[in-house]
């Protein structure tokens, strides 16, 4: 029976695995890569002269109208920065990085910094049509997004349909699934917590913050992602602070490797650029167009100051999470002997996901190194999960009306339950296919979805930069503060 049950995942991962090949192929990398260039030329490297200025937003009180009236929105720029962090500070910053480490070799640390510097010009894209184009619902909410500015500024109905339709599908990989599965995997790992107790409370703590919408979603958001990202970001530090001889070479094995893609037997440079940057996005979601969904219920008084606070989000989940991951990643490889320092291959198998970090972190700081990824990795995945309810259904009620949301909550919740329970058919083969199958169909929709808001960028890049002129000018005139 186990046999059968595992001949069947393995089949379904092999046809996943080879669809995403095709999704994530050298025109979607061309693709998201190539709108963050272009948008980094016409916006004049915004995203590196206005960092501080974005970083400064990012965490002050909402602007007030010039009338000292609120400006229109549901929640402060640092609420919908948090729901957004809360959507990408998780399982990619700790299993993501450690996957792609595995898969695609030390390099492919190197290209998700890449793909993070440009995506930094993406998500302000995002954010200034997202607030642009957004619209109030029939609950007096903001809903925007992809979808509206799509119908909306595209004039293409079509197109924003089957971007709302592929992101209802990836909240239930990226969003659901695969969070709760590398939290069931950790804590198995860890605990020996059977992973269906793991799911049931899981999904109990979901269903009770997704009913209250966005302003709860972004309540718990902003107590959870700031306390753990710091604690996760300190613990880092001090493991590279302890082992400082170790971070040059490891630096030097991430740049060195990015252009020979040794470490992984028969690997190629495109098959380490295609897990660098699809675990990039899967990490900051630059492109893929989910993010802005939560900057459209901000309250700003324009569309460029919030997309500036949306800027940071990338800086601040791959620039600074993400690195430490995987510097102390290669670090651990380092000090186990499992790479060659001078060519980056690998000496023995190293198997990704949550448990390389864990382990290595436990490694590199006994005793309480796997803890703080564990805990970690518990309240990133968690507020993740929250973030993606949100994204899911803003995207069902635009297919289906507010009616439908829930329903989509509650398949939504049902969906945290059994990515636990993937770890448990991956255990009995003793080959993780469970946790295989929700990464590759995980990464396969990420694909789908982040295809037709890349093209939106493209043809409404002259949008944003009117926009950002628009900004420019009016601070100048002392209509902005």
């Amino acid at each position: 029976m186990d046999g059968q049950e595992m001949t069947w995942v393995q089949s379904l991962d092999k046809i996943v695995g080879d669809i995403g090949g095709l999704v994530w192929g050298p025109y979607m990398l061309a693709l998201l890569v190539g709108t963050g260039l272009l948008l980094t030329v016409r916006l004049g490297l915004l995203q590196f002269r206005m960092l501080p200025y974005a970083l400064k937003q990012a965490f002050m009180p909402h602007k007030r109208n010039a009338d000292g009236s609120e400006p229109a929105g549901d929640v402060s720029h640092f609420g919908a920065l948090m729901t957004a962090l809360s959507a990408t500070i998780g399982t990619g910053n700790i299993a993501g990085v450690a996957t792609a480490v595995a898969l695609g070799g030390p390099g492919a640390v190197f290209w998700m910094w890449m793909t993070a510097l440009v995506g930094m010009a993406t998500k302000y894209g995002e954010g200034v049509l997202a607030v642009k184009y957004r619209e109030v619902n029939s609950k007096g909410e903001m809903s925007g997004g992809p979808m509206y500015y799509i119908e909306k500024g595209l004039k293409q109905k079509w197109l924003a349909v089957m971007f709302a339709l592929f992101a209802v599908l990836a909240s239930f990989g990226i969003g659901s699934s695969v969070q709760s599965n590398s939290v069931a995997d950790a804590v198995y790992h860890s605990f020996q917590v059977d992973p269906l107790v793991t799911g049931l409370i899981l999904t109990l703590l979901t269903g009770i913050v997704v009913l209250g919408g966005i302003k709860w979603i972004s309540t718990a958001s902003s107590l959870i992602v700031p306390l753990m990202a710091i604690g996760y970001v300190l613990g880092g530090l001090t493991i590279i602070l302890l082992n400082l001889e170790l971070v040059v070479p490891a630096v030097k094995i991430i740049l060195t490797d990015a252009f020979s893609a040794s470490a992984v037997a028969g690997g190629t440079i495109g098959s380490m650029i295609r897990y660098g940057v699809a675990r990039g996005v899967f990490s900051n979601e630059a492109g893929m167009g989910s993010a802005p969904i939560a900057a459209a219920a901000a309250k700003t008084d324009h569309p460029v100051r919030q997309a500036l606070v949306s800027m940071t989000g990338t800086f601040l989940d791959t620039i600074v999470v993400c690195s430490i991951t995987g510097i102390v990643l290669v670090m651990g490889l380092l000090k186990m002997n499992a790479i060659d320092a001078g060519t980056g291959a690998y000496l023995t198998e190293v198997v990704g996901g949550a448990p390389l970090t864990v382990n290595t972190f436990n490694n590199m700081l006994p005793g309480e190194g796997g803890m703080i990824v564990t805990v970690g990795l518990i309240f990133f995945a968690y507020s993740t999960i929250l973030g993606w309810c949100y994204y899911g259904e803003k995207c069902a009620s635009y297919l289906m009306g507010d009616r439908m949301v829930p329903f989509y909550r509650f398949i939504y919740v049902m969906t945290v339950l059994l990515g636990c329970l993937a770890v448990q058919t991956g255990d009995q083969a003793g080959d993780q296919a469970g946790v295989k199958l929700v990464w590759n169909i995980a990464d396969t929709f990420n694909g789908l979805m982040a295809a037709p808001n890349l093209i939106a960028l493209l043809l409404l890049s002259g949008v944003i930069v009117a926009e950002t002129k628009d900004f420019i000018a009016k601070r100048k005139a002392g209509e902005l503060e």
